[in-house]
């Protein structure tokens, strides 16, 4: 599959998994899971036809690992990032002592009074890595580097979880857990 197709696919893949399974006629069950057949179904109902192969290639080559199989390979999810009501089932974890979030220089004055909000969706995303929040905060132009004191925020209280991705999720971060980098 070319570069061109895989990407719409897969943002069709996260609009439907992530935010608006009803559209095309999915509902995700416990844990944002749905059957493979299903979307599949779903998929070729809505002039996006994708064979179980196609799938399991955008599912493997996706750089973000926006999308996961359970175990026995019947059900899909997005990882993380649903605006619809999902519980995604995951356990709580302990958290380095620093993370990192990329944004735009116009989010900045918000988040210096009000620190990182989950807006329109489920959680506040982190990294642990400092050039994949680089890359995410480019989506808007030059990019801002926030350094997250996880460890701290942690310690007072602060719950984190660990998408199977790697994607750091926490329900907000103070401001003053927040501190710009260059």
């Amino acid at each position: 599959m070319d570069t061109k197709t895989a990407t719409r696919l897969s943002k069709f893949l996260s609009k439907h998994l992530r935010h608006q399974p009803e559209a095309i006629g999915l509902r995700l069950e416990a844990g944002g899971w749905v059957a493979v057949a299903d979307l599949l179904a779903a998929c070729a109902a809505h002039g996006h036809p994708l064979t179980r192969d196609e799938l399991e290639d955008l599912v493997e080559d996706n750089d973000k690992q926006r999308f996961a199989f359970d175990e026995a390979g019947q059900r899909i999810r997005a990882q993380q990032g649903h605006s619809v009501a999902v519980d995604l089932q995951l356990a709580s974890a302990v958290p380095p002592a620093v993370l990192y979030h990329g944004t735009a220089p116009a989010a900045l004055p918000a988040i210096r009074q009000a620190g990182l909000q989950k807006m329109s969706r489920h959680h506040v995303h982190l990294t642990a890595d400092e050039a994949t929040a680089r890359r995410v905060g480019q989506r808007r132009g030059r990019p801002v580097l926030l350094a997250v004191g996880a460890g701290a925020l942690h310690a007072a209280g602060g719950v984190f979880y660990r998408a199977g991705n790697g994607v750091w999720l926490t329900n907000e971060v103070p401001p003053q857990y927040v501190r710009e980098l260059a």
